[in-house]
């Protein structure tokens, strides 16, 4: 497989761990969510990426805050937003703004109720002045307006979603697991592990307000997690967490309807099913599409056919961890980083622009409960 750089990944990996000395300020950024409640992180950090080789340096602490699992940059790179644990909210949950330093350290602008407990997902319009976040214990969605200082108005709009599916564990009732908008902007979809459905909403471009739009049901006791746009808006994917499948949708660029078009599983033929899949994420290109498997401890890949849709599995790579909760493929589309959360470590993996495939670079660092990864490209 052609790795990019080759010869400059293999020198990179001679030094453990991205050594800070191998990596210039002027490197990418990497910035990690993690669990701090209950272990040793402290909230959110950093670390330099080196888009020539896949070296990563030592993370640093960019920002104190209480359980940031799951964060979003601003489409400027100025601002960073992250769901957190709140004890002066009702229910606990609260999202925060951030102002991204010239020193790539955060410094907290303001923090709103996030309209329920548990939340996990937060998302940016592709203007830029709306947010949105969803509640996966409260099983709700809401949604800010951006203010020109990065900062978050109160809540617009604050819907709590309803219904329950097939499972007495998990889906007694409606858990809000993320929410992103569609690469137009028009609208927004929650996928709802315990309703399994992804409610569709409209998203008005002045008020930030959601209006129902319209719902798409998954198979029963799928439990939608996550949700990926092909870069095109054509076709989406949604991760179901508890069948171990991509189910594909073809999207109505009017309407915003979702038509099914395929469900297909994350794990290697004649695999037993057992633990959950996290994430999903599509490939710059939009030839190809990677998700991430629990307990398996891998990063599916698949290739994307450009007319239908449909998905093709090509592999499953180990990711060099525990728990792969999010991933995150660089804007450049030749890296994607896995975050394993019981291993407290971040891995670099080579994409080969040809077949899709990985590749681990040799590059692994330190960070403690990360869930979440994110970019923000030098000027």
């Amino acid at each position: 497989m052609r790795m990019p750089n080759l010869l400059l990944v293999a020198s990179a990996c001679l030094f453990a761990a991205g050594s800070p000395s191998t990596v210039s300020s002027q490197d990418d950024r990497v910035y990690f969510g993690t669990y701090s409640r209950k272990g040793p992180s402290e909230g959110i950090y950093l670390a330099r990426l080196d888009t020539e080789t896949g070296t990563l340096s030592s993370p640093e602490v960019a920002a104190e805050a209480s359980d940031p699992s799951f964060l979003a940059i601003a489409p400027s790179g100025d601002f960073l937003y992250s769901v957190e644990n709140a004890e002066e909210f009702e229910g606990g949950g609260a999202v925060s703004a951030f102002a991204i330093q010239d020193s790539g350290l955060l410094k907290r602008i303001n923090r709103q109720p996030s309209g329920g407990a548990g939340p996990c997902h937060v998302s940016i319009h592709p203007d830029g002045n709306i947010l949105a976040v969803a509640n996966y214990g409260a099983g709700s969605v809401a949604s800010y307006l951006i203010g020109e200082d990065g900062s978050l108005s109160e809540p617009v709009s604050v819907i709590q979603h309803e219904g329950s599916s097939v499972n007495p564990k998990r889906q007694k009732g409606p858990h809000a697991h993320s929410i992103n908008f569609s690469p137009d902007g028009r609208y927004a979809y929650a996928a709802d592990l315990g309703a399994d459905r992804v409610f569709i909403y409209s998203v008005n471009p002045d008020s930030g307000e959601l209006s129902p739009a319209g719902e798409a049901k998954t198979d029963p006791g799928a439990g939608p997690r996550h949700f990926s746009f092909r870069p095109d808006g054509k076709y989406a994917y949604v991760i179901n967490e508890m069948s171990l499948e991509v189910a594909a949708f073809r999207v109505d660029a009017e309407s915003g309807a979702l038509d099914p078009v395929q469900a297909i599983s994350t794990l290697p033929e004649g695999t037993e099913k057992a633990g959950s899949t996290a994430e999903v994420v599509s490939h710059p290109s939009g030839k190809f599409l990677y998700g991430s498997n629990r307990g398996h401890d891998t990063i599916v890949v698949y290739s994307i056919d450009p007319d239908s849709g449909r998905l093709t599995r090509i592999e499953n790579e180990p990711i060099q961890g525990e728990t792969p909760r999010n991933f995150a493929v660089h804007p450049g589309g030749e890296w994607l980083l896995a975050a394993g959360q019981n291993s407290d470590s971040i891995a670099v993996f080579a994409i080969d622009g040809e077949s899709g495939e990985l590749e681990f670079s040799g590059q692994r660092i330190d960070v403690p409960s990360p869930v979440c990864v994110r970019f923000v490209e030098k000027d």
